[in-house]
């Protein structure tokens, strides 16, 4: 083999006659029929050899036997050529494909670039998303195995109902490795952010090669998320008009905040997100135009809308109760599909005489306790001092090695709103969580470690904390509010949770915007609404806020008390059942014509407006008439029975 091609098929050609000539005349020796004479029994010899290698088997003349022999051989090199083509070729596309490098001929399908932890969560609402398809297909490509990818991506999420999982290996940085997924072809492209340092740099990247192979107008909807707030403005103009950019950290730290006011808010904001019962929806409703949204609000049978997508793409949340949808204004609803059912009579289930009444009811001052620091933790603090009541407590409790970081922030003046300090110790000894007067506190925030600064798992510290956190609950008998931060959402099934307890799992909340956004690009604005750090957004009230207790009542009576405080409610959470101390579930959007008899202990989820400036000594008064709005988040208000805008009252 190491000489030639041709020594090897000499040597081939002599053994096999060595092989067939012999045993062909054994055969003809044997055979009791066989000819008498020897030149008979060589030309049967030779027949039964020709047959054997397919020579073809001519007797006669030696030029025509050997003519035979060329032909045979001739055909035997074709046959053997052509086999060898086209295992070769077979080979080579089975080999292509192992390695994830053949090219996606698919239309309408969903793209996702780069891998993280939350890529489970984004296939999985996608595969959601695509089951309504006869052929649903969602594409994978990250500079990984591709069947390792896949494999991973059908242990975590099992049966996909249809929709086909296909993985590609390359990287989403390179225009030819994304020409394999035919993204021009796609109904939308997920821009993933990796577990790197480098993430924020890579996701730019990989927007600049989107925008080098489809340009910078045409191509699908982009949704892509950065880590880092100062790299959001660079990766909005990589991802062009197109494009949308959220920001993991930042809405990690609002979930946080949003959680810590209201316990029991993490679960409600995941099934809000994903695309199981209840969820968002912009709904088209011309007979709408002209109406009051008060009147809107008890047009559904079991849809809650909650604000308007005006023309130009503002979402306008919580609108007054007289304000008129206008011209080519959508409505923004909360149902479990997108063609919600209408009432028969808006009115009908409405019992005024059961409503609670509209008394303002001043937030008290609240006290935080944060345990542990990272990176997020400068946006929870700025956050909380920017939305809590004035009088407010934070204190902060970290190790010794993030004491000057954690010092340096909490000493900030936070204009006499919150009252900062903080103090070192091992969070993970019983006999100092104890003397931290636990119960005393309104919520118990958990923050991990950063992962680069720490040499095991992230969720290691956070896991023994909330195992300290636990054993205080059990030796006091009381539940303990806490919300905690898990960078994998692998750790959520081990965290030892209480029954007031709720984890939140690091840009899982953004994985399922992103899901959402790529299937209705229409909710951007919404989101960008709805998680803006302006407080309020999400809230967890007491039923007895809208309805008095121990009546009987109808949801759309709970609906028509919240429009008149400026809000609009979506659900409810019943109170604890007898014996345990979890409480239910939040049922979101019940029917208008549910009735039941509401207690002190229930709880209703409403989309609640700005909260309004807390004013301070020392802080500078809005003059008369003038309106503190954040721009870029939410727009003017249109009041009145006209289309011209008007300006609310004034936020004081």
């Amino acid at each position: 083999m190491a000489r030639s091609t041709g020594t090897l098929l000499g040597w081939l050609a002599v053994c096999c006659l060595a092989v067939v000539v012999p045993v062909s005349t054994l055969l003809v020796w044997t055979d009791p029929q066989a000819p008498r004479s020897l030149s008979e029994r060589l030309v049967a010899v030779w027949r039964t050899s020709a047959e054997t290698l397919r020579l073809g088997g001519i007797t006669g003349a030696p030029l025509r036997m050997l003519l035979s022999v060329v032909l045979g051989l001739i055909a035997l090199l074709c046959v053997s050529t052509l086999v060898g083509v086209v295992t070769t070729g077979l080979g080579d596309r089975l080999e292509e494909l192992r390695r994830g490098r053949s090219t996606v001929l698919e239309r309408g399908h969903a793209v996702v670039l780069g891998w993280s932890d939350q890529v489970f969560t984004v296939v999985g609402e996608l595969v959601a998303a695509q089951s309504a398809r006869s052929r649903g297909v969602v594409a994978v490509l990250a500079d990984r195995d591709s069947t390792e990818m896949a494999a991973a991506l059908h242990t975590a999420l099992g049966a996909t109902g249809g929709v086909r999982i296909v993985c590609r290996s390359g990287s989403p940085a390179d225009p030819d490795a994304l020409a394999l997924l035919t993204p021009s072809a796609a109904d939308s492209v997920l821009v993933m952010p990796s577990d790197d340092d480098n993430a924020d740099l890579e996701v730019i990247r990989v927007l600049l090669a989107l925008r080098a192979l489809l340009g910078a107008q045409a191509g699908p909807p982009v949704v892509a998320a950065v880590r880092d707030e100062r790299h959001l403005t660079a990766a909005r103009l990589a991802a062009g008009p197109r494009g949308t950019v959220l920001e993991t950290e930042a809405t990690t730290a609002r979930l946080l905040v949003q959680a810590a006011r209201n316990p029991g808010l993490v679960a409600a904001l995941r099934d809000l997100l994903d695309l199981a019962g209840a969820e968002f929806h912009v709904v088209d409703e011309p007979e709408a135009e002209g109406l009051e949204f008060g009147e809107i609000a008890l047009r559904y049978a079991s849809a809650c809308p909650v604000g308007l997508l005006l023309p130009d793409g503002r979402a306008l949340l919580t609108p007054a109760a007289r304000t008129r949808c206008g011209p080519g204004d959508r409505l923004i609803v909360v149902a479990p599909d997108e063609r919600p059912e209408r009432a028969t009579a808006p009115d009908a289930h409405v019992d005024a005489g059961v409503m609670a009444p509209a008394d303002a009811v001043p937030g008290q001052p609240a006290r935080f306790l944060l345990l542990g620091w990272n990176s997020r933790a400068p946006l929870v603090t700025d956050l909380l001092s920017r939305t809590v009541r004035p009088g407010s407590v934070l204190d902060v409790v970290t190790g010794p090695r993030t004491a000057p970081d954690a010092s340096r922030l909490v000493g900030r003046p936070g204009g006499g709103r919150l009252t900062a300090t903080h103090r070192t110790g091992e969070l993970t000894r019983p006999e100092q969580a104890a003397g931290l007067d636990l119960f005393g506190y309104d919520c118990v925030i958990v923050l991990g470690p950063d992962a680069e600064a720490v040499s095991f798992g992230p969720d290691d510290q956070t896991l023994l904390t909330l195992l300290t956190l636990r054993s205080c609950e059990e030796e006091a008998g009381r539940p303990l509010p806490v919300v905690a931060e898990l960078s994998d959402h692998r750790s959520r099934a081990l965290a030892p949770l209480g029954p007031r307890s709720a984890a939140v799992v690091r840009a899982e909340l953004t994985a399922l915007v992103m899901a959402r956004i790529s299937h209705a690009p229409a909710l951007a604005s919404l989101f960008e609404e709805l998680f803006a750090s302006r407080g309020g957004a999400l809230a967890l009230s007491p039923a007895t806020r809208y309805v008095l207790p121990g009546r009987e009542a109808s949801f759309a009576t709970v609906v028509a008390a919240a429009l008149g405080r400026g809000e609009c409610a979506i659900g409810y959470r019943a109170h604890a059942p007898h014996g345990t101390d979890r409480p239910g579930d939040v049922r979101l959007a019940p029917r208008k014509s549910e009735r039941r008899v509401w207690s002190a202990g229930d709880e209703v989820l409403v989309v609640a407006p700005p909260d309004p400036p807390v004013v301070s000594p020392g802080d500078e008064r809005p003059s008369p008439g003038e309106r503190r709005t954040l721009p870029g988040m939410r727009g003017e208000e249109r009041v009145g029975t006209d289309d011209s805008p008007a300006s609310g009252p004034p936020l004081d």
